[in-house]
C-alpha cells in the first residue's frame, strides 16, 4: 500500500470513525431527551390491592408527551416503607428519573419523600400524604382528595341525618390519624360528639376488643378508616357483635374487593369517594364523567368487567396532569436535568383546571392536593354495588 492509498484508508477511517462517534452522540442525545418516570406501588402486602391496579393503570399512561419518549420503571415496595426509600433512591441515581409517582399506602409515600426533597424531584403521592414541612411539601403533590375534604362530606350526611353521636375505629399510622385530623375540625361547631376512638394495624386479624369499647360507647355510627380488604375487618366484627348503626368508611375503604369481603354488611355503608367510582351515574355536566367512563372502558376491557378501583384512577390522574405539565417545563428545560425537575415542579403548581378522573385539578403553592368539591361525592352500597348518592354531587367551581 502506497502513501497515498495509506491515507485515503486512513482518511475513510476517520470518516467511519466520526460518523460512528456522530451517530453515538445522536443516540445518545435522543435518550437523554426522553423522560424517565420512576413509580414505586404496593403491588404485594397489606396495600396490594390498591397497588396492582396503580401497576396495571401504567399500561393506559402515555408513552410520547411534547414529542418526547416517556420512560416508566415500576418496582413494588410490598407495602413497605423502608422498601420504598431504597427503591426511590435508585429510580433517582441509576435511573435518573424526572419525576417520582407513588407509593400506594400514606406510609410509603412519605418514605419516598424523604428521597424526592433530597434529590429535589418532584413527586405525584398515591397515598393522601398529609401536609409536612413546607421545605418539603414544595416538592410534593397529592393525587388522592385530603381526609378534610372527604371527611366533611360525611359530617354533611350525619347532620342531615340527626346523627349526634359517633364512634371511630381506624389504623394506627399515619393514614388512620390523617382521617381523624380531618374529621375533628368537620365535627367542631356542630352537635355530633365523638364517643369512642380505636386503632388497629394493617395486618391485625382481630379488632374484637376494639369493637367492643365502641359498642359500650352507644355511637350512632361508626366511622371506619382503613384501605382496601382490612378496612373491613371492624365492620363485619362490630356487625357480628351485633351493633346495629350507621357505618362510614373511608375513600381508601372503597373498591371490588371490600364488596367481596365484607359482603351483606357493606349494605348501606356512607363513604366518600372520588367520582369516577360511579361515573355512569353522574349527570352530564359534571367534568370528570367524560374522563372517567374512557378509563373505565380501557381497564375493564382488560382487565375484566367490575374491576375498577380508584386507585387505578389515581394512577391515570397523575399521567393527566404529566400531559398537561410537561410541555410547559420542556419550554424551559431539556429532561435530565435539576432544571427540567424544578420547572416541572413548577409546571405542575401552576396549571389551572386539569380536569381528571377524580375531579379537577387547581394546584398552587399554598394548595398541593388541588382538588375542590367537584372531586368527591358520596356513595353507598346497594344490593353489592355502589350506588350515587345524587344529593352529594357538585359540578361546578
Amino acid at each position: 500500500m502506497n502513501s497515498t492509498t495509506k491515507l485515503r484508508a486512513n482518511h475513510g477511517a476517520g470518516i467511519k470513525a466520526l460518523l460512528a462517534l456522530a451517530l453515538g452522540g445522536a443516540l445518545n442525545a435522543a435518550a437523554w431527551a426522553d423522560i424517565n418516570v420512576g413509580v414505586i406501588v404496593s403491588a404485594t402486602g397489606p396495600a396490594s390491592v390498591l397497588g396492582i391496579p396503580e401497576r396495571n393503570t401504567i399500561d393506559f399512561c402515555p408513552t410520547s408527551i411534547g414529542g418526547e419518549k416517556i420512560n416508566y420503571t415500576v418496582y413494588d415496595d410490598a407495602t413497605n416503607p423502608g422498601e420504598a426509600t431504597k427503591v426511590a433512591r435508585k429510580l433517582v441515581t441509576e435511573n435518573g428519573v424526572d419525576l417520582l409517582i407513588g407509593s400506594s399506602s400514606v406510609p410509603g409515600s412519605l418514605a419516598i419523600l424523604e428521597v424526592a426533597y433530597e434529590t429535589k424531584t418532584p413527586q405525584l403521592a398515591i397515598g393522601p400524604v398529609p401536609y409536612t414541612e413546607k421545605d418539603k411539601d414544595h416538592w410534593l403533590f397529592r393525587l388522592p382528595q385530603p381526609s378534610e375534604l372527604m371527611a366533611a362530606a360525611e359530617v354533611d350526611h350525619m347532620n342531615a341525618n340527626g346523627i349526634k353521636k359517633i364512634g371511630f375505629i381506624g389504623y394506627a399510622d399515619s393514614w388512620g390519624e390523617s382521617f381523624l385530623n380531618g374529621l375533628k375540625p368537620a365535627i367542631a361547631g356542630t352537635d355530633i360528639k365523638l364517643t369512642a376512638i380505636e386503632r388497629y394495624n394493617r395486618t391485625d386479624t382481630s379488632v374484637t376488643g376494639q369493637a367492643l369499647k365502641i359498642i359500650a360507647a352507644r355511637p350512632q355510627a361508626v366511622v371506619i378508616v382503613g384501605s382496601g380488604t382490612p378496612a373491613a375487618l371492624p365492620q363485619t366484627t362490630l356487625a357480628e357483635r351485633g351493633y346495629k348503626g350507621l357505618y362510614y368508611q373511608s375513600h381508601g375503604a372503597v373498591s371490588p374487593a371490600f364488596l367481596r369481603v365484607a359482603g351483606e354488611v357493606a349494605e348501606g355503608t356512607i363513604f366518600p369517594i372520588g367520582p369516577i367510582v360511579v361515573a355512569e351515574q353522574l349527570p352530564d355536566s359534571h367534568p370528570s364523567k367524560k374522563i372517567g367512563l374512557k378509563y373505565k372502558e380501557m381497564y375493564e376491557a382488560k382487565y375484566g368487567k367490575g374491576s375498577l378501583s380508584p386507585f387505578g384512577a389515581h394512577m391515570y390522574d397523575g399521567c393527566l396532569i404529566l400531559e398537561a405539565a410537561i410541555p410547559v417545563a420542556l419550554k424551559k428545560a431539556k429532561p435530565g436535568t435539576a432544571e427540567f425537575r424544578a420547572a416541572l415542579r413548577d409546571a405542575i403548581e401552576s396549571t389551572p383546571e386539569i380536569a381528571a378522573t377524580h375531579g379537577v385539578f387547581n394546584y398552587s403553592p399554598e394548595d398541593h392536593f388541588g382538588h375542590d368539591e367537584r372531586s368527591r361525592v358520596l356513595i353507598t352500597v346497594e344490593n353489592g354495588a355502589y350506588k350515587l348518592i345524587p344529593e352529594s354531587v357538585v359540578t361546578g367551581k
